[in-house]
């Protein structure tokens, strides 16, 4: 029997790249790319345990779920730190750019 490559294989690492990049648009496309990374990737491992002899393509899903990982990681550390900016800076600052520089230039102490 030939084998076949593992169910969604290619979409798992494509998703756990598009993790680690969407980390850099305030989080959110990084966040559920990476959750949909992990959780296939996780579907996809069982299903290779259960007869790796019949499946091939398992190390895109390892990649995948790696970089899933990280990106999972690195969107909830930058969500954070969005939020800490927020809260330091204030949100009324956002739209001003004038109020903005003077809150960034007391919080230098200058």
């Amino acid at each position: 029997m030939e084998k076949q490559t593992l169910p969604n294989s290619t979409l798992i690492l494509v998703m756990g790249i598009l993790s680690i990049v969407g980390c850099c648009c305030y989080g959110l496309p990084g966040l559920i790319c990476g959750i949909v990374a992990v959780i296939l990737g996780q579907k996809a491992t069982n299903l290779y345990k259960e007869a790796p002899e019949n499946y091939s393509g398992y190390e895109n899903v390892k990649a995948g779920r790696i970089m899933g990982i990280i990106g999972l990681i690195l969107s909830v550390l930058f969500m954070i730190y969005i939020l800490w900016v927020i809260s330091m800076i204030g949100w009324d600052a956002l739209g001003d750019p004038e109020l903005m520089m003077e809150r960034a230039q007391e919080m230098q102490g200058l």
